[in-house]
């Protein structure tokens, strides 16, 4: 089951995150869906999500994303989500894993290079573009070496930006802070949803009341 170890970690009668169904394999009619989720948990990060194989392929990007192809973001591969979850923004509760604030920071389709993603994964370089509402162009994966320091089990890669139209050196992550989804910050999601506003702030660049 692809989503075993995703379903093992949440208690779905606590947390409002989707169980998700079992689909088959197979290319859906109106393209692969790509995600990137702002996650302020214990700590800020950009949960980045491909759809493939029925599942959402999940990395974690302690930075973010960045538009300028000299800088390399260290990625953390994590379970699969469900494709369900491409659509989820709210709050996780106190004591569940992942506990905080979720932003639906960007959405939209993306497409690999090489129409053989599971090679591409196994050798450990996938190249892709991206169609979102704030990334665009060609990106790739590359799996480091080393892994991840101090995080046995867990592959680590680097995202990076290719050189094209789409490459800049602004800070995409500044500029364009809020939710894709609602036009929300980080702040006023846990508001609405009844969770931690402070600790969600911390991930917001501009503090400030709504409006």
């Amino acid at each position: 089951m692809p989503l075993k170890i995703y379903r093992s970690k949440r208690n779905f009668g606590v947390t409002p995150e989707p169980k998700g169904i079992n689909r088959e394999r197979g290319s859906p009619p109106d393209g692969l869906l790509y995600v990137i989720q702002k996650h302020q948990a214990t700590a800020l990060h950009y949960d980045f999500r491909l759809e493939w194989g029925g599942v959402l392929l999940s990395w974690a990007i302690p930075k973010g994303p960045s538009l300028d192809p000299s800088v390399k973001r260290l990625a953390i591969a994590t379970e699969d989500h469900p494709l369900e979850y491409g659509g989820f923004e709210g709050v996780i509760p106190e004591g569940e894993y992942g506990a905080g604030t979720v932003m639906l920071w960007d959405r939209g389709t993306w497409q690999p290079e090489d129409p053989d993603v599971e090679n591409s994964l196994r050798n450990g370089e996938l190249k892709f573009a991206l169609f979102g509402q704030k990334l665009h162009g060609s990106w790739v994966l590359v799996r480091t070496r080393t892994g991840y320091p101090g995080r046995p089990g867990k592959p680590g890669w680097l995202l990076i930006k290719h050189r094209d139209q789409f490459a800049s050196e602004s800070d995409v992550l500044r500029e364009q802070s809020r939710s894709v989804r609602s036009n929300r910050s980080l702040a006023e999601i846990a508001e609405d949803g009844h969770g931690n506003v402070a600790k969600a702030a911390k991930g917001d660049p501009i503090r400030g009341s709504r409006g």
